[in-house]
């Protein structure tokens, strides 16, 4: 997602998952809340954490003044 527009400022606070009635529950800010099958939310979790690695690899290029 290389053309978000740079307006938009990111929630620094974390969701929390649990587990109920065998179905993940993911609560995250501002009331966003997604209740998934637990194969959906491993495949979640697994994009979030790939998603977070590239972020952050962004960022330390944009911080040291490199372009993709």
């Amino acid at each position: 997602m290389s053309d978000e527009p740079r307006f938009l400022k990111p929630c620094t606070d974390p969701g929390q998952a649990s587990a109920e009635n065998g179905v993940v529950i993911l609560d995250g800010p501002d009331g966003v809340a997604v209740t998934m099958t637990a194969d959906a939310a491993e495949q979640t979790a697994d994009s979030l954490r790939a998603a977070a690695m590239q972020a952050r690899a962004e960022a330390a290029r944009q911080r040291d003044g490199l372009r993709d």
